[in-house]
């Protein structure tokens, strides 16, 4: 591989192929992407403020739900965690790099067009798509607008960039592990993705070939979706789903390798059971493909076919179980310290574990019935999503920031971050619970009277959250520009290959790979 200076300007962030660059421009895209979608949704709570039609139209409340969904999932936490995913794996298994470093290159800058032409359905003549994230028909076929073709071409170039960060981290792991690192020896972020990165490869190409045939029903005169020439719109919804569930575990499965990294190292303990772990992890992945009808209890399946997906959404709760008490055991009697890494880790298997147990109670059909469409679920999944995986998302770059630059940040404003999050997210969602039980509707821009005084709450929840995250900003700014240098070993109890380079790490982290005893 070739060796030297690491190349100047901005050719050097255009041309780059070494995997710590690389993983830069991941997650800078990722967190502008991030306050872009978290701008939507402050357009949608400064609607729901107030019971009326104050600010926006319905139509444009629902291109900003729309939107919102699709840049939070595909704009912000896929390419985040994808981000780590090139920064950390070859400095955990000692390779010098990725294995495909020049499709590494070109798996980051197809997705930079791929939001451009997301975003410019904003901006083109008629509406921006308006039919929420999961684009059902025939409100997306019959009844889309133009600009949704713009958003199924984005959807393959996402897709596309998507597959190739997998394969590039399968080889990785697979091809380049220091000698004497065999798969069992592995972090438990390495495993969590190498699994990701096949669940990757299995349900890209399913949402590929769903959008696909929108497009073919739109422009082409097929009647895939079109119950009038044939078809059926509930296909969609099952194609959609068995990507859409396993989705979910490519969004969490990484955030749980990073609570498994930073609980041991500020607990000065090893993790309990870790070979429980990875187990649990591989059980998560294969049940995935088995839930995906979950969201479509109301679509009227057979009661067989209720019972079937009820308990095996109830069954993917153990192995989740399994990683929640042995991270409980692996705190218990340890040597506790709460620097913000921690701080947000506890904070993730405190608030995910809500979200878990609100979604067993949508996984019986009978709740189900009552929950589903309504706030209760926006609850559920925010509360798996924002102080699960954004929030392991934070305590990653808390834990390994000062590993990238070789500077140590301001705990006081990152606590301050972490404490202002922590408040706002739950001021935010926690009222969903009990506007969905009283039975609001979700995607409606009005609401009756009864449900105002939640509202308001979930209202300045939201923009207390957004108004925290320019903490985080002003925690990574100052931290690469004016931080204290330090040392390689960061954290006393930090563990794991990464921590025996110096601090920044080299061009390429283990030019001679290191010997595992």
């Amino acid at each position: 591989m070739r060796t030297g200076e690491r190349p100047k300007g901005v050719i050097r962030w255009i041309t780059t192929t070494n995997h710590k660059d690389i993983g830069t421009l991941y997650l800078v895209l990722a967190f502008i992407l991030f306050f872009v979608g978290g701008s939507m949704a402050l357009v949608i709570r400064t609607e729901l403020f107030a019971p009326g039609l104050q600010w926006v139209d319905p139509d444009f409340f629902n291109q900003m739900s729309t939107l919102h969904g699709l840049i939070m999932i595909f704009g912000f936490l896929m390419p985040s965690f994808v981000g780590l995913a090139n920064w950390q794996i070859p400095m955990m298994i000692g390779a010098p790099d990725m294995a495909l470093p020049r499709m590494n290159n070109l798996s980051f800058w197809i997705l930079p067009f791929a939001f451009l032409l997301l975003a410019s359905t904003l901006f083109i003549e008629g509406p921006a798509p308006n039919f929420g994230w999961t684009l059902y028909p025939p409100l997306s076929t019959t009844y889309g607008p133009d600009s949704t073709d713009f958003l199924i071409f984005s959807i393959h170039l996402m897709g596309i960039s998507s597959i190739m960060g997998a394969i590039n981290i399968i080889a990785t792991i697979l091809n380049l592990r220091a000698p004497g690192m065999s798969l069992i020896k592995m972090p438990i972020f390495v495993w969590t993705w190498l699994i990701t990165a096949f669940l990757l490869i299995a349900v890209m190409p399913v949402l590929a070939g769903s959008v696909t045939m929108m497009l073919m029903d739109r422009h082409f005169g097929t009647s895939f979706f079109n119950a009038g020439g044939g078809g059926d719109p509930v296909l969609f919804q099952h194609l959609f789903w068995f990507f859409g569930h396993p989705e979910v575990y490519i969004l969490i499965l990484p955030a749980f390798g990073v609570i498994s990294e930073i609980l041991p190292t500020f607990s000065r303990k090893k993790l309990f059971g870790r070979t429980s772990m990875i187990y649990a992890v591989g059980c998560i992945a294969l049940l995935s493909f088995l839930v995906w009808a979950h969201h479509m209890f109301t679509v009227g399946m057979p009661v067989a076919g209720e019972l079937f997906f009820m308990y095996t959404t109830m069954l993917i709760a153990v192995p989740t179980g399994v990683k929640v008490f042995n991270w409980v055991a692996t705190l218990y009697r340890g040597s506790i310290t709460f620097e913000p890494p921690m701080l947000f880790a506890l904070a993730f298997i405190l608030l995910f574990t809500i979200g878990g147990f609100s979604g067993l109670m949508l996984a019986m059909v009978p709740a189900d019935f009552q929950y589903h469409d309504t706030y209760f679920v926006v609850a559920h999944f925010h509360y798996v999503l924002v102080p699960g995986a954004v929030f392991a998302l934070f305590a990653a770059i808390y834990y390994w920031l000062p590993k990238w630059t070789g500077r140590l940040y301001n705990m006081h404003i990152a606590r301050w971050h972490f404490w202002l999050s922590f408040l706002a997210v739950n001021l935010l969602f926690f009222p969903m619970h009990f506007l969905g039980l009283a039975g609001m509707p979700r995607r409606i821009a009005d609401y009756a009277l009864q449900f105002a005084e939640f509202n308001r709450m979930a209202s300045i929840g939201g923009f207390t959250f957004g108004i925290a995250q320019l903490l985080f900003i002003v925690v990574v700014i100052q931290c690469i520009l004016r931080g204290p240098r330090t040392t390689s070993r960061v954290w006393e109890g930090s563990h794991g290959l990464e921590w025996t380079l110096p601090s920044p790490a080299p061009y390429h982290s283990f030019a001679i790979p290191p010997k595992i005893e």
